[in-house]
């Protein structure tokens, strides 16, 4: 057994301060934290619980919202403005593990889990980049059915896990991060990395720095907005692919639209080809078809995991068709 020490954290500013040295690591909700430190993939020497920090979920001046890093995941998809300003973040967290698992998971914490790639989860026995770097990729080569066909490379095609944050892109969300040198505002289509030669750093988070709240912009969206989710069972499942989309429409034309896909790449993908080729157009079935197709372009599947670009331009379609309400 690895020993580990536990500090709690009074306040952002004495969480920076206790998560300055070498092997202290954030603990907020632990359900990814905790089940890596079992698997030998994580082993910190301290242990920092923020989960008593800031957790307000409150209408920003601008008529958006921000969210506390510590709020839990149930909260956020429960609370009534999250439901009606941003409904497919609220179905995004509901489609995402188990009632006692979103109970326990905080805002910040779901934004920094892990990849769920087996060879990274297999510390014992599997090459990792990500893990170990340098060290190898097993996953290719190996089974790929939950690895990502979009913005993978040669070093690592491990797939960011979290619906939550597909939705989050979608939405245009931003991350508030702080450390002893002052605070900064990061659009959260440029926290996450890809991960190119070094997988193993997977965002722009500096050491010593942390997620301290979530800002979400104002949204036209919501009228029309969606999170759809398809996996290899009902419930408790990774997504295969996943589909955050909010559109405005004058008449039929298409005005504005956002896109995310999960369970495609190694973050959450902000889907901008299929963005840009559909605005200004008639919403369409063919429409909507062309733009997925031009979005999954740059697929780079291996065979275990090619269905995965019809299915994504699949979902992608269904559910732009139904949001619309045109005939199919």
């Amino acid at each position: 057994m690895t020993p580990v020490s536990y500090l709690r954290a009074s306040s952002a500013a004495d969480a920076i301060a206790k998560l300055a040295s070498d092997g202290h690591r954030a603990l907020g909700g632990g359900t990814n934290l905790v089940d890596l430190m079992r698997k030998g993939v994580e082993a910190p020497s301290v242990l920092v619980d923020v989960s008593g920090l800031p957790d307000a979920i409150e209408e920003a001046a601008d008529g958006g919202m921000m969210i506390g890093a510590a709020a839990r995941n149930s909260a956020v998809a429960a609370h009534p403005m999250i439901r009606t300003r941003y409904p497919m973040l609220a179905r995004a967290i509901l489609a995402g593990a188990s009632t006692q698992i979103r109970n326990m998971a905080t805002m910040g914490g779901n934004l920094l889990q892990r990849t769920r790639c087996l060879y990274f989860a297999d510390a014992a026995g599997s090459r990792c980049n990500k893990r170990a770097p340098g060290s190898g990729c097993d996953a290719r080569g190996g089974f790929v059915r939950y690895n990502a066909i979009l913005g993978g490379s040669p070093a690592c095609i491990a797939a960011h896990p979290s619906d939550m944050a597909v939705a989050l892109v979608a939405l245009d969300a931003r991350v508030h991060l702080a450390s002893a040198g002052g605070t900064r505002v990061v659009p959260l289509t440029e926290f996450y990395r890809l991960p190119g030669d070094t997988p193993e750093l997977e965002t722009v988070l500096e050491p010593g720095e942390m997620i301290v709240a979530i800002e979400l912009p104002p949204s036209e969206l919501a009228a029309r907005s969606a999170y759809r989710k398809v996996r290899d069972r009902a419930s408790y499942a990774f997504a295969l692919v996943s589909v955050a989309a909010g559109i405005v429409l004058d008449g039929d034309r298409i005005v504005d639209v956002r896109l995310g896909l999960g369970g495609v790449a190694p973050k959450p993908w902000r889907a901008v080809k299929a963005e840009a080729a559909l605005r200004g157009e008639l919403a369409t079935p063919q429409a909507f078809a062309a733009a997925a197709a031009a979005e999954l372009a740059d697929a780079a599947p291996l065979p275990g995991n090619a269905f995965k670009v019809a299915l994504a331009q699949r979902t992608l379609v269904a559910v732009l068709t139904e949001l619309s309400g045109v005939r199919a």
